[in-house]
């Protein structure tokens, strides 16, 4: 049985952004002015309605091999099976397609971020759970993804994990590599990572059992009441 949805987005310092900033922003990122937004009569609280859960964008970030892609994945299986709309972008698929154009230069890593976000936020107008798996190194790139969602539709997952176990599970070879010289801009070898200061949630992909931190991502949803709890499902 489908439950109602009621929106109660977080309203706190970080996640907040005044519409003002949001139309600044807007105004300053495109270019035509020949363009108009046009209001569906479909609207995501609808979507929401039918798909039985909140929409929203889990934000997976941490160094190469940290774990983030497996614990999307891992998270977006669970969701599946209790019914809940998903998808998830990842890092590599996306370098395929929307963003195969981009290299790796700091600049280009923005430009990187900056399209996900905006992938993300039309599937959460969509009604779905956006699960992203990228490690976006900068603080001030993934705190300009966040400013375009509504405040609380932003969820923050640091995938911490210790430089060399990360190392330990590089089964491409890119950490050798790095430190061979031979991959340029290399975040945690030759260009930095910023780690989150205030993530909505930590998981400790390093140490932990997947199950396990796939059980911390779906009860952070169930307190933020994303998705419904086990008893509500009955």
């Amino acid at each position: 049985m489908k439950k109602n949805i009621t929106s109660t987005h977080d309203t706190s310092p970080q996640s907040s952004v005044s519409s003002s900033k949001r139309n600044e922003m807007q105004k300053n990122e495109i270019k035509s002015s020949n363009i108009k937004w046009h209001s569906a009569s479909i609207t995501r609280e609808k979507r929401e309605e039918q798909n039985g859960h909140r929409a929203c964008v889990l934000w997976f970030t941490g160094l190469s091999g940290s774990g983030k892609s497996t614990l999307a994945h891992a998270v977006e299986e669970k969701l599946h099976q209790h019914g809940c709309h998903t998808y998830v972008l990842d890092g590599d698929n996306v370098r395929h397609g929307l963003c195969s154009d981009l290299g790796f230069s700091i600049n280009d890593r923005r430009e990187n971020i900056r399209r996900i976000a905006e992938a993300a936020k039309l599937l959460t107008d969509a009604g779905i759970i956006a699960m992203t798996a990228f490690i976006s190194p900068f603080r001030d790139d993934r705190e300009r993804a966040r400013n375009i969602f509504p405040p609380g539709d932003f969820i923050e997952i640091h995938c911490t994990a210790p430089l060399e176990v990360c190392e330990s599970r590089d089964v491409k070879g890119l950490y050798q590599r790095a430190r061979a010289g031979q991959v340029k801009e290399f975040t945690g070898i030759s260009s930095p990572y910023e780690a989150p200061l205030n993530p909505e949630l930590t998981v400790n992909t390093g140490n932990l059992p997947l199950e396990t931190c796939v059980d911390q991502v779906l009860m952070m949803l169930r307190e933020r009441k994303l998705i419904a709890c086990e008893s509500e499902r009955k």
